[in-house]
């Protein structure tokens, strides 16, 4: 890392700041490290600060200042890979300083770590905040009566989401730019499929029970004793799953549904493994049940061309606009009915609808995965980076620079 390299005319020096680990794949991250690739492209010096359990999970095409190791923090229904070393965050604090950054843009702003250092820490930057929970969060309640009057800080807020705006807003109040998440579209292209001789449904998310995979579970046992056994091809070859992450509901899980020819237990998968896996699936399944603020992975499945079953939830809906087959959270039976329609040929959904039964899906496959390529053009991470690059300005500008 170049500390003190100044920026190019027109460009701007941007550190990106993430509280969660890099060695955990999950949304923000991703969206943090993809927002940096492309600012890079477009001219700018963006730089990284998040923890990381390792060397081998930061990228090399990003330059990132490693905040320190995380530790597991329960929040949202879920577990946060946060950073509580207060001396963590002092050195990231001067590391900050030092480079001398035009702007400094904090992703969930009001979690443990790096982030609580910028809202109460001197000489900065002008900080731009950007909120992607939903359905609220212990690390706003934490710091009442003091959340109101910390985001005050901030130059300009955004959110990932309506969804993502309304939790921020009952908990902070202000005033926010709704934005989107981006997505990489690029990485999809050209991609050799993982081999697979059978229909598959993809599930991609950490094993808790806010992300609903019981439920997908207990929907392929029912898929499983409809659709017979498989014959290498046609729409009513049995169906596989595949299924990917870890989490706390894992063992319980593969107990109740251990590793079979029918059922895949995959564990964490590195980012190819995961693209060739979402280009070759037949389905990605999203299950979750609550909690999603904007679904980052229905955007990646439709860029790779995969047709998507997800819950009927708000952040799902934002996202799919109506790319997607959707169906009422933790109803097991509504999934199998859906998963079948779509590996049977049965169920299909047009541009603009919001899920159920339809055209034939092989008579409109084409037309319609290439509507639902086409939705993922407009959440580019091109034209995001585009839009933060206005917000950066305006925060500039109001700053005083």
């Amino acid at each position: 890392m170049d500390a003190h390299l100044p920026s190019t005319p027109g460009s701007q020096r941007i550190a990106l700041v993430c509280p969660y680990s890099l060695s955990r794949p999950g949304g923000v991250q991703g969206q943090v490290l993809g927002l940096a690739r492309t600012l890079e492209t477009r001219g700018h010096r963006a730089t990284v600060f998040a923890p990381a359990d390792g060397l081998a999970a930061v990228p090399a095409d990003v330059d990132v200042v490693v905040t320190g190791h995380s530790v597991p923090l329960r929040a949202n229904g879920s577990v946060a890979p946060v950073n509580l070393s207060v001396g963590s965050v002092r050195r990231g604090l001067r590391t900050l300083r030092a480079i001398g950054f035009d702007v400094v843009h904090v992703h969930e702003p009001f979690t443990p770590g790096l982030p609580y250092g910028l809202l109460i820490g001197r000489d900065l930057p002008p900080l731009v905040a950007t909120f992607h929970r939903s359905g609220g969060s212990p690390f706003y309640s934490a710091l009442r009566p003091l959340t109101r009057r910390l985001a005050r800080r901030f130059a300009v807020r955004c959110a990932v989401s309506e969804a993502a705006r309304s939790t921020a807003f009952d908990a902070l109040g202000g005033t926010y730019e709704i934005g989107f998440n981006g997505i990489e579209s690029d990485r999809f292209r050209g991609v050799d499929p993982w081999p697979t001789d059978r229909p598959a449904v993809l599930f991609l998310g950490r094993h808790e029970e806010r992300k609903g995979l019981r439920v997908l579970l207990e929907a392929a046992d029912r898929l499983g004793a409809t659709t017979g056994p498989g014959d290498g091809g046609g729409p009513a070859s049995r169906p596989v799953l595949w299924i990917a992450g870890d989490g706390p509901q894992t063992g319980a899980l593969r107990r109740l549904h251990p590793e079979s020819p029918d059922v895949k237990w995959l564990g964490a998968l590195s980012e190819e493994e995961k693209v060739r896996r979402l280009v070759a699936a037949r389905v990605l399944c999203a299950p979750s049940l609550a909690g999603e603020s904007f679904g980052i992975v229905l955007l990646e499945a439709m860029a790779a061309r995969t047709v998507v079953v997800a819950s009927n939830i708000d952040g799902y809906r934002d996202a799919a606009a109506g790319h997607a087959v959707l169906v009422p959270p933790g109803d097991a039976g509504s999934l199998a009915q859906a998963l079948a329609g779509v590996l049977e040929g049965t169920t299909a959904v047009l541009p603009g609808d919001t899920g159920g039964a339809g055209s034939d899906l092989d008579d409109g496959r084409g037309h319609w995965l290439d509507a639902a390529a086409g939705r993922t053009s407009q959440q580019s991470m091109e034209r995001l980076a585009e839009w933060y690059e206005g917000i950066y300005r305006s925060a500039v500008v109001g700053h005083g620079g």
